[in-house]
């Protein structure tokens, strides 16, 4: 088997941040294709790590990017988009579209391995655009089957950078009480490092092609205890006033209207309507497979919501 070298589409995004580190701390030749490279400077400082301007999208320029390579690793993702049947155009870009032509452009080059980001709840009958969404994308993945795909389903991932517990610990700094919607929701959150090193192990690993994993944390949380921690972590832990669904409704249609990523949509609620957490039923692999010891939200989370503050006025300063 010839050493990894691997081309990862999402790799200047929060999890693809700690993959491309976690390679080039493994000295696998990596290759992060970005619409800005200017953007993504943090990443050109990692030791064989190579970062190029790209249109994804391209046909022509996917095979170019794929050539020579051993695998490709596809992070894009998105959890917003227009409302349609089964999902609007936004979603089908990014989800389904997207893994079809990069598994289209490895059979094209001859790059045997595909990894794939879908996400645990992803179902073709899934409540929300974005659970069916990517089930199409999971179909997509697997639309040649010469190029061995792996699939993971992760439940939300934390870590520093995220979008998750920091966005909760930001709200609790600015807001008295936090009215909270789909608060008895379940997730299994797992630490970013893991989902990184789950990655890592499946890519040098040949028995990993043509598997699914699902990725969750050692512990069940509801949403209304992630935010209560988020907030104690971060040492402004609020008051949580649980909004019953006719409000939660109203509250994320409010926030489809603001501009800029909303906080809230009602596709996310429709999300909120399936437990995210890991199913055995199923018959999935998870991480223990691939020999990973799973990292407590507890260990990972004080030391990193602790500091966000200066951090955001640091990055209020520099206009980011």
């Amino acid at each position: 088997m010839r050493d990894p070298q691997v081309v990862v589409f999402g790799g200047s995004g929060f999890i693809g941040s700690h993959l491309v580190a976690l390679l080039a701390q493994e000295s696998i030749p990596t290759l992060v294709p970005t619409r800005h490279a200017a953007r993504v400077r943090h990443l050109t400082t990692l030791p064989g790590v190579d970062v190029v301007e790209a249109d994804i999208y391209d046909d022509a320029s996917l095979r170019q990017l794929l050539q020579g390579r051993t695998a490709a690793i596809n992070l894009v993702g998105i959890l917003h988009g227009s409302r349609a049947q089964p999902y609007g155009p936004e979603f089908r870009r990014a989800h389904v579209e997207l893994p079809r032509r990069i598994v289209a452009a490895c059979h094209a080059a001859g790059v045997p391995r595909y990894l794939h980001m879908s996400a645990l709840g992803a179902n073709v009958d899934g409540p929300s655009m974005y659970s069916r969404s990517k089930a199409d994308g999971e179909l997509a993945a697997r639309s040649h089957p010469e190029v061995a795909a792996t699939i993971f389903r992760p439940s939300v991932v934390f870590g520093p950078g995220d979008q998750f517990l920091t966005m909760f610990a930001k709200l609790q700094r600015r807001l008295p009480v936090v009215p909270l919607a789909g608060a008895s929701a379940a997730f299994q959150p797992v630490y970013v490092g893991d989902v990184a090193t789950a990655f890592l192990h499946a890519l040098r690993d040949p028995h990993a092609a043509h598997q699914v994993y699902q990725l969750g944390g050692p512990t069940i949380y509801t949403l209304a205890e992630l935010v209560r921690l988020s907030g104690r972590y971060a040492g402004c832990e609020r008051h949580i006033i649980e909004l019953p669904m006719a409000l939660a409704q109203l509250q994320a249609r409010m926030f489809e209207l603001l501009p800029g990523e909303p906080i809230l949509t009602r596709d996310n609620l429709d999300s909120m309507k399936v437990d995210n957490v890991l199913d055995p039923a199923i018959g999935d692999l998870t991480a223990a497979s691939l020999g990973i010891k799973l990292t407590a939200l507890e260990a990972v989370a004080p030391h990193y919501l602790a500091h966000s503050e200066p951090l955001d006025r640091l990055r209020t300063r520099a206009g980011r």
